[in-house]
């Protein structure tokens, strides 16, 4: 049995193939386009990880310099504490505040609760630099710091757009005064 279409619904049906396929040849087409060569995602991870190294070796300069004596942790953290504090131990979820002093590698104090009072954050989620929310989870209330945080664990290639500039390690001078 022979079905005969009318010729205007076969140049219909005939488009609509040659539509579909040229989008679906267009979909895939576009598909290899989203992700870049797997050599320029290898050279990607090389730069930053050449960058990290440096940035890295400017800290424990720094460090070598003062003749500090800080741990390291597996994000690159580094944290001193300079007193133990007596009082409960922050934990994620509760608010804490502290008095602090963000100073760039040069010295170049940038923030500073003498100046604006002592501040209050939401350990783990609060919009602070995500260094800060890891180090916080080291010290007791009373206890005094001090942390550096390589530019990833602080404000990134862009800085804060105010006083901290992009790819900037930061000190943070820190005393927990309140956990609640």
């Amino acid at each position: 049995m022979e079905i005969l279409l009318p010729k205007n619904k076969f140049k219909l049906v005939f488009s609509i193939f040659i539509l579909f396929s040229g989008l679906a040849a267009c979909s895939q087409q576009s598909d290899k386009s989203k992700s870049p060569p797997k050599n320029v995602n290898e050279e990607l991870i090389k730069a930053n990880q050449s960058r990290i190294e440096v940035e890295s070796e400017r800290i424990e300069g720094f460090i070598n310099r003062r003749g500090w004596k800080m741990e390291k942790t597996g994000t690159g953290l580094r944290y001193m504490i300079s007193q133990k504090g007596k009082g409960p131990k922050a934990k994620d979820g509760e608010v804490v505040k502290v008095n602090f002093k963000v100073s760039l590698l040069d010295g170049t104090v940038c923030y500073s609760s003498d100046e604006v009072g002592p501040q209050e954050f939401l350990i783990g989620m609060d919009n602070v630099e995500s260094g800060l929310h890891e180090g916080i989870l080291f010290l007791n209330q009373g206890a005094k710091a001090t942390f550096i945080l390589p530019s990833h664990l602080a404000h990134g290639l862009t800085g804060d757009q105010n006083k901290i500039p992009g790819n900037a390690s930061i000190v943070y001078d820190i005393e927990i005064l309140e956990i609640k």
